[in-house]
């Protein structure tokens, strides 16, 4: 069911998510592989770093009101170790190199 989920999420990224996407696809993010809307633990990450156990979510105004599921997504993840990065959509849509270096930060402290 969430991977059904995750397949058509892929088909309808917002805008944010695809220019996000634009910068972390085919490894430029120093060689790390993403993957985008993938099925973890019952939920649909963004993107996720498996390798560096880095997930980034790109939230829109829509999330405003779930903030205590996106705190209890980000709780169990964290439990398995993940870091959780989250971006507003307007974030990214209007400081996409910012947002690019702060995810560059983070795969650095990784390693």
């Amino acid at each position: 069911m969430v991977s059904r989920i995750a397949r058509r999420l892929r088909k309808n990224l917002t805008d944010a998510e695809r220019k996000l996407w634009s910068q972390l696809r085919y490894q430029q993010l120093g060689g790390y592989r993403f993957r985008r809307q993938h099925p973890m633990r019952g939920y649909v990450v963004d993107f996720v770093c498996l390798s560096e156990k880095l997930v980034i979510e790109v939230d829109g105004g829509q999330h405003a009101e779930q903030t205590d599921a996106d705190e209890e997504r980000t709780r169990t993840l964290e439990k398995d170790g993940f870091r959780v990065l989250r971006f507003w959509n307007n974030e990214v849509l209007q400081n996409t190199d910012g947002v690019v270096e702060v995810i560059r930060e983070a795969l650095g402290k990784s390693r």
